[in-house]
Order: C-alpha cells, then structure tokens, then sequence
C-alpha cells in the first residue's frame, strides 16, 4: 500500500459509510462503495471522516470498516479519519489502521483549541502520540471544528512537522489561503499537498490558485475526476463548463445539517449504497426535498447531454 505525500493529487474522495435500515453495517454496500468510486477515476479513497460518521462507529467498527476497504481497494490509496477527543484513542486507532496498511490518516483539531500556540502543540502532541513514521493531514474545517488556523499557523506545523505532507483545506472564504500558502513554497518552504472540500463548491478557483486536488464527498465523483484533469492540464474553461453542470446540486447537498442526506440519497439512486439510512442523530430528506432533489438530477442528466 503506498502512503501519502507532499506530492498526493487528485480526488481522495470522503466516503459514506452504508448503514441498513436498522442502524447496522452495510458491508455489501460497502464493496459496492468502493468499487464505484475507483470506476469513477478517483485516485484515493478517505474513510472515517465527519461525513462518514465516524463519532458514530465504535473503536471495532472503525477497524472493521478500515480492514473491508483496504482489502477492497486493492493496493489503492486510503486515508482514515482518526479525530477523536483524546490522544490514546487516536493513537490506538491510528496504529491499527497503519498496521492495516492505510496510506495515511487525518487529524482535525478539538474545539478547545484557541490560541495558535494550542494548535501548534496540538499537533506536536499528535504527532509524539502516533509517531513521525505516520504521514498525517490536517484538516482545516473551521465552520465545523470553530477553529480558525491561520496560513501562519498552519505554516509553523509544516516546518515543525515533516510528517504533516497534506492539508484538507475547508476554510470559507479560504482561496487566499491556499494562494498564501502556496507563495510561501515559492519562497522555499516545504511543499506540502492541498486537497479541498466543501462539496467542490469552489474547486474551479481552488485549482486555479493552486490546489492539487479534491477531498470531499459530492455524490458525482466523476464531475471532480473531470474538473481536475480539464484544470491541471491547463483547460479551465472546460473544466469550469462541466463544473457549472454540476453546481446546483452540489449547492443543495451544501446545506449545514442536510447535507448527508441529499449525498445518500443520490448514491443510492445510483445504485451505489442500498439505504440512505443515517444513524442517529442524522436528519432526513423530506418528500419536497426528495422532488427538489429529483428535478435537479434530471435537469442534470439534460445539461450534461447537451455538453457531451
């Protein structure tokens, strides 16, 4: 299994994690899962994270999970969220995913942390918990965490930490930050990779100032897969064509508190997961919201006909 790096691009997209209808594991969605996602051209899968659910799953379920999709993805790429309130629990599950052989994990910073010193030792923490051998990503999700990191801050733990090779930039508004970061590197700091969420919202622009790919969940994998390839090969009006296709519904699946819904609601129109079913607390899509989905997907289905 080959681990992340400074030089990582592309799609990491975040995975769901497929429940049944009474709360259990879905392990046939599971390998449905991540066969789709790869069949799509995504060139790395990250479990475990805040849309996976993963403050939901229990220490055995997380290692369960980790263990189906690694053997699933054969030798491809995997990242696992190990976020969690204490230092033991994340190196306890940091050490059995790396023994799995996960090619990384990803830290978000607790809600206590205040003051850029906190953070910044934080992360020293970590990294004396898990050990220097364990490439690590920062995931930079302030309206989520309420931890604003600043490109200062973040760029302290660069030079202090050469185990932290990624950042899963979520900042909004957050373009000058990764323009920021990027002159930086052109200064002669170490370079590191930045993948971005929010949906995709901003992908475009987050590519356009330097972003090396995507980390997050859009049920269309396939419309990042385009977007970044179009935008690293320099093709940017393309790219920003099939991204315009898209953007409605990754605008609805953007709501703070619905978002996962609208997303397994869409995967499993697609045949990819068999129940759209959130352990609870989880919030559910209600029938004018589900028809709201549904013309957007058809209006979808038109515009990228016309396109093609």
């Amino acid at each position: 299994m080959s681990r992340i790096s400074a030089d990582s691009k592309g799609v990491y997209i975040i995975a769901v994690t497929p429940f049944k209808d009474d709360g259990a594991i879905d392990t046939a969605s599971v390998d449905r899962m991540v066969d789709f996602y790869f069949d799509k051209g995504t060139d790395g899968l990250t479990i475990l994270g805040i849309m996976g659910e993963a403050p939901k799953l229990t220490q055995q379920e997380s290692i369960a999970i980790t263990k189906q999709v690694l053997a699933r993805s054969a030798g491809r790429p995997v990242i696992v969220g190990v976020s969690a309130p204490g230092l033991a629990a994340i190196g306890e599950l940091t050490k059995a995913v790396m023994d799995l052989g996960a090619a990384g994990v990803m830290v978000a910073p607790p809600g206590s942390l205040r003051t850029d010193d906190q953070i910044i030792g934080y992360y020293r923490n970590v990294v004396a918990t898990i050990g220097e051998d364990v490439p690590f990503v920062l995931q930079d999700f302030p309206l989520v965490t309420g931890v604003q990191i600043s490109p200062r801050t973040i760029g302290a733990i660069i030079e202090a930490l050469p185990s932290m090779v990624m950042l899963k930039h979520e900042d909004w508004p957050g373009l000058d930050k990764i323009s920021e970061l990027r002159a930086a590197e052109a200064a002669g700091r170490r370079r590191i990779s930045i993948l971005c969420g929010n949906g995709g919202v901003f992908l475009p622009e987050e590519m356009a100032r330097g972003a090396d790919g995507a980390m997050t969940g859009f049920a269309f994998p396939e419309m990042m897969v385009n977007v970044c390839k179009l935008a690293g090969a320099g093709n940017l009006d393309r790219a920003q064509d099939i991204f315009d296709a898209y953007l409605p519904l990754a605008r609805f699946e953007q709501q703070p508190g619905l978002g996962l819904a609208v997303r397994k609601y869409v995967l499993e129109k697609r045949g990819v997961i068999s129940s759209q079913a959130q352990r609870r607390p989880g919030a559910a899509l209600g029938t004018k919201a589900v028809a709201e989905v549904d013309r957007l997907l058809l209006r979808l289905e038109k515009r990228l006909a016309e396109l093609a």
